[in-house]
C-alpha cells in the first residue's frame, strides 16, 4: 500500500515538472523570443552566404531562407505556442500576396507621385544600370527577404503574443512602436522618422494583417514597397541601393524624406493612415459578425 502511495506521489510531482515545463513553454512572450532568435539567426546566416554570391543564386538563396524562416515560424506555433497557423495557411496564399503587391505598388507609386508633383523628387535614368541585375538579384532579393523575416517577427510572433496578453489594439501600439524602434539604427534616421515608420509601416502593415487575417498579403505589400524604391534608386528606409533610376531631392526634408529616403517624408505618413484606417474599420466590423455567429452557450 505503501509503495503505491509512494509511486502516485512521485508520478504527480513529476506531472506538475511537466506541467510547469509545458506553461512556461505557452507563455507568448517567450515562444515569440524563441521564433524570433531562430529567425533572425537563419536570416544573418543566408544573409553571408548571400553576400558572396551573385545572380540568381543569391535569390534562390533568399528564397531558401523565406522557407526555413517560415518553418521555424509554423514550428514555434505548433509546438511552443500549441496553436495553427491559418495566417499562413497555403489556401489563397498566391492570391492574397498578389493583392498585397498591388496595395504596396500604390501606396508608394502614389507617395512619390505626390511628392513628385510638389517639387520633391526628379528622376533620371542611371545609364550605368544594369536592369536584370537591379531588378531581379537587387531590389527583389532584399525586398523579398526583408519582407519575409519582419513580417513574421513583428505581425507574426509579436503582433500575436501581444494580442494574447493584451488584445489587438495593444498588439497594434505596441509592435507599431517597436517597427519604429527597429529602425533608428539605420543612416539618415532620426526622432521624426522612428516616429513616421511606426505610423506609415506599423500600423499600416497591422491594419493589413488584421484586415486580411494572413501574412500573405502583409508580405507583399512590404515586398512591393522596398522593391519599388530600391528599383527607382530611393533609400529604403536608410538603405541606399543602385537604382534603374537617380533621384535627385530638392526643398524640406519633412517633403522629401532626406537622406533616410520616402519613409522620412509626411506625404506616406498621411497616405498610409488614408488606407490604414478603412482596412481598421473593415477587421473590426469582421470581429463583430464573428462574435454574432458565435453558439451561445446556455
Amino acid at each position: 500500500m505503501k509503495k503505491k502511495v509512494s509511486a502516485n506521489k512521485e508520478s504527480l510531482q513529476n506531472g506538475g515538472k511537466l506541467s510547469a515545463r509545458s506553461s512556461f513553454w505557452r507563455f507568448p512572450i517567450v515562444w515569440m523570443l524563441v521564433g524570433a532568435i531562430g529567425i533572425v539567426l537563419i536570416d544573418t546566416l543566408f544573409r553571408q552566404l548571400t553576400e558572396r554570391v551573385d545572380g540568381m543564386i543569391s535569390l534562390v538563396l533568399t528564397l531558401v531562407m523565406g522557407l526555413l524562416a517560415i518553418m521555424v515560424y509554423k514550428l514555434t506555433l505548433t509546438y511552443l505556442a500549441r496553436r495553427s497557423t491559418p495566417e499562413i495557411a497555403r489556401q489563397r496564399a498566391g492570391i492574397e500576396a498578389v493583392l498585397g503587391v498591388l496595395t504596396g505598388t500604390i501606396f508608394i507609386a502614389g507617395s512619390v507621385f505626390i511628392i513628385m508633383a510638389l517639387g520633391g523628387y526628379s528622376f533620371q535614368w542611371a545609364s550605368s544600370a544594369n536592369a536584370g541585375s537591379v531588378l531581379i538579384y537587387s531590389s527583389v532579393g532584399a525586398a523579398l527577404g526583408a519582407a519575409i523575416v519582419e513580417e513574421l517577427i513583428f505581425r507574426g510572433l509579436m503582433f500575436q503574443a501581444i494580442d494574447r496578453l493584451g488584445g489587438k489594439p495593444l498588439a497594434l501600439a505596441v509592435t507599431s512602436l517597436f517597427f519604429g524602434i527597429a529602425h533608428l539604427g539605420n543612416t539618415g534616421a532620426t526622432l521624426w522618422s522612428g516616429f513616421a515608420i511606426a505610423l506609415e509601416a506599423g500600423v499600416l502593415l497591422g491594419a493589413a494583417f488584421l484586415w486580411r487575417r494572413n501574412l500573405w498579403f502583409a508580405m507583399g505589400l512590404h515586398f512591393a514597397w522596398n522593391a519599388i524604391e530600391g528599383v527607382l534608386g530611393i533609400p529604403v528606409s536608410g538603405h541606399s541601393a543602385p537604382g534603374l533610376f537617380t533621384v535627385e531631392v530638392n526643398g524640406a526634408a519633412l517633403l522629401t524624406g532626406g537622406d533616410f529616403g520616402l519613409e522620412g517624408s509626411i506625404v506616406p505618413v498621411v497616405f498610409s493612415l488614408l488606407i490604414s484606417i478603412p482596412m481598421l474599420i473593415g477587421a473590426a466590423r469582421y470581429r463583430r459578425v464573428e462574435a454574432r455567429n458565435l453558439p451561445v452557450s446556455k
